[in-house]
């Protein structure tokens, strides 16, 4: 199996991902100062759709949710910044981040029947979530943020020896995917 992950590792570079690596289950740390973080709302997502908060769960249901995958793969968008205030190059890294996973996840679900995608921001697949009066539309598309999981995704990328910070003029956007075996 070690082998079919590096693949996968490789496989994600080669979709378009800056940086990729595996991650280990028992290295998520929900925190529930980071789901306070999402309460402040700066994200304009909070309590407005299904994969954020409080619409993907309880700190303790996400938590759970985790528990039940066997590994995960961390991918990365870094893009590079004419400076500090080029919103416009973040946006492009943010959109080549979510188009990437998006297609990656496809690739994974070809393969592995559970995946449960943690992205970089909340799901804008509809321009309207039905949240909370109707169920979600699009189940198996829709992406959960890290941070609503309660993931600090530095920690994360730490934790799982991936790089977070790739200098000066750069962003980097992270995203998670986590995969059962069976």
């Amino acid at each position: 199996m070690a082998f079919e992950k590096e693949n996968l590792v490789q496989d994600a570079i080669k979709l378009g991902f800056s940086h990729a690596g595996l991650a280990r289950i028992e290295t998520l740390k929900p925190m529930i100062e980071v789901r306070d973080m999402c309460a402040v709302d700066k994200c304009h997502a909070y309590d407005r759709t299904w994969t954020c908060p409080p619409g993907c769960g309880t700190i303790e249901e996400c938590a759970e949710r985790m528990k039940k995958y066997d590994w995960g793969i961390l991918v990365q968008t870094t893009a590079e910044l004419e400076d500090s205030m080029d919103y416009e190059g973040m946006m492009e890294g943010q959109e080549r981040q979510k188009e990437n996973s998006i297609a990656f996840l496809k690739e994974l679900r070809e393969i592995y029947a559970d995946v449960l995608p943690l992205c970089s921001a909340g799901c804008d697949l509809c321009k309207e979530c039905t949240y909370p009066e109707k169920p979600c539309r699009f189940p198996d598309k829709a992406l959960s943020a890290m941070e609503g999981y309660g993931l600090l995704v530095s920690q994360v990328c730490q934790d799982n020896d991936l790089k977070y910070y790739y200098g000066p003029n750069t962003v980097t956007y992270t995203a998670l995917f986590l995969i059962k075996e069976s």
